[in-house]
């Protein structure tokens, strides 16, 4: 299968899924994809798409906890 931004050729693999919304950060692990060799373009079959909206969307406890630092490009003290 061809990616259908850059003509790339697509593999099947696994990636982390993220999803940001109001200052809300999830990321969901192991997620079923075709991707670009190329151009990274990631493609997910629809019945992913669908169980990846419900995971979202959920309020269930995720499996663990990220401590992430965050940085501002404009005020950070590059040499």
């Amino acid at each position: 299968m061809k990616c259908v931004f850059c003509g790339g050729t697509l593999r099947s693999g696994t990636v982390t899924f993220t999803y940001e919304a109001e200052e809300v950060y999830i990321l969901v692990e192991h997620v079923p994809a075709d991707v670009c060799g190329h151009c990274g373009e990631r493609l997910y079959a629809p019945e992913v798409t669908d169980a990846l909206l419900e995971i979202v969307h959920r309020k269930t406890a995720p499996t663990r906890m990220l401590h992430i630092p965050v940085y501002d490009f404009a005020q950070a003290e590059i040499r």
